[in-house]
């Protein structure tokens, strides 16, 4: 599978659990309920502010764009194969690092070194300090169900 399939089948399946919602009693707290597969539906409504009620395929692609660290999903579309990899990466390790953890360290191993790391090289930093490692824990919130 081409890693942008990846992630449009990550963005499908964000837009099937969403699609589950049921509207809740007035008395709820919450106005629906989720019974997701994939993904904690109620998290990521709340920490990427996603308005329940006009939730498109669209959004969902964009919302699984900005999990590994791209602003929007035409970046994520036009990004090299080193860049989709290492957002691979990131999605399947949400719960070491989160992208945002990941670009404050990254950013501060470039400031350290006074240089910018081009994309092959901050995948080799991920792969020597997070992938192969099973120390690290997010601070951030995993979004998936399944791991």
């Amino acid at each position: 599978m081409k890693l942008i399939d990846f992630f449009r089948l990550q963005a499908k399946n964000l837009f099937r659990d969403f699609k589950t919602k049921k509207l809740l009693p007035d008395d709820a707290d919450a106005l629906y309920e989720y019974t997701p597969k994939y993904f904690d539906i109620a998290w990521v409504v709340i920490d990427f502010n996603i308005d329940e009620d006009t939730f498109t395929l669209m959004k969902a692609q964009h919302t699984i764009a900005q999990m590994v660290g791209f602003y929007k999903w035409a970046h994520l579309e036009k990004a090299s194969e080193t860049e989709l990899e290492l957002a691979k990466l990131l999605f399947d390790n949400m719960h070491k690092i989160s992208a945002e953890e990941w670009q404050m360290y990254i950013t501060g191993a470039e400031r350290d070194n006074n240089t910018s790391f081009d994309s092959e090289v901050r995948l080799d930093i991920f792969m020597q300090v997070f992938a192969e490692d099973d120390g690290h824990e997010s601070y951030m919130y995993d979004y998936r169900l399944l791991k």
